[in-house]
């Protein structure tokens, strides 16, 4: 009974750190708000996604371990998915009033080439049904949902890479 006990309990532990699919329909639209980015600029959300490229849109906290390393994962590769698929990575901030501080610094030190924004009352991640952190948004070219994403393991940025890929081709 002890040995199923610690089985379960292991098994538990190692799956706290999944990924999970979000359903997404392909027929929604961006919700037509605006976040602040880094500087205090306002931005449209719907808008950006109307750029005519494949947008994605990741929610990540400076708390969030997972968070950090993916983005640090995609910011490797981000150059040449800029050059392949004409891509734009978003990076949504949901800090809180007693962490977002901690934004800039993070980002300047990491180096990351992403428009960053601030969603400090995560008014955009509920309107996309967002749980969590890490959560993914890919948008089409037409700025549709096409793929929403919950959580990070090591090697999801090219289950992500294959999915702008698809979208960049159509």
């Amino acid at each position: 009974m002890k040995k199923l006990f610690v089985i379960t309990l292991l098994s538990l532990i190692l799956t706290s750190g999944h990924t999970q699919a979000v359903e997404a329909t392909g027929n929604d639209n961006l919700p037509d708000i605006s976040l602040y980015d880094m500087n205090g600029n306002k931005v449209n959300i719907a808008e950006l996604g109307k750029s005519g490229k494949v947008t994605v849109f990741n929610f990540w906290a400076t708390w969030c371990t997972p968070c950090k390393k993916e983005l640090n994962n995609i910011a490797d590769i981000y150059e040449d998915w800029q050059a392949d698929y004409d891509v734009q990575i978003i990076a949504v901030s949901i800090d809180d009033a007693k962490t977002k501080a901690n934004v800039k610094s993070y980002v300047d030190g990491q180096g990351w080439e992403y428009l960053v924004l601030m969603d400090d009352n995560k008014e955009l991640q509920r309107l996309l049904n967002g749980q969590t952190v890490p959560f993914t948004v890919v948008v089409d070219k037409n700025g549709m949902i096409a793929d929403k994403h919950s959580g990070y393991v090591e090697g999801d940025e090219y289950l992500l890479e294959e999915k702008i890929a698809e979208l960049s081709n159509k």
